[in-house]
């Protein structure tokens, strides 16, 4: 993910890419153009997950453009927040929880959280 992409960036350039319009994409997502402007010249932080879910559908983000929305619309954030596709996943999921409290005690490394992770994007392609 680009570090200086910001979430009103990236949604006006997948906008603009899909060849949509401001207008066409606030009727769609029912915001007012003032809004969506603010949002996309970073004057706004990204709107409530429910609008995320139809901004997914109406982009036809997939599934790496959604994880980097999901990421940039928490940085945009005042306040430090989880991104909105996770926090379901996590309150239904005790060893999720388990496991992130355990990382947190022990201050897990970068290294180990990529050995993690190339495990289970392991495990994925041994599955597809």
């Amino acid at each position: 993910m680009n570090d200086e992409m910001t979430f009103g960036a990236f949604i006006r350039d997948k906008r603009l890419k899909r060849n949509i319009s401001l207008r066409y994409l606030v009727e769609l997502l029912d915001l007012s153009p003032v809004h969506l402007s603010n949002i996309e010249n970073d004057r706004r932080p990204a709107p409530k997950d429910e609008v995320l879910k139809r901004i997914i559908e109406v982009l036809q983000l997939n599934k790496q453009e959604q994880i980097e929305m999901y990421e940039l619309a928490a940085k945009s954030k005042d306040i430090p927040t989880v991104p909105g596709d996770l926090p379901e996943y996590i309150s239904a999921n005790e060893l999720a929880r388990v496991a992130l409290r355990t990382a947190k005690d022990v201050d897990a490394t970068d290294n180990e959280w990529i050995e993690f992770i190339e495990k289970l994007r392991k495990r994925s392609k041994e599955e597809e």
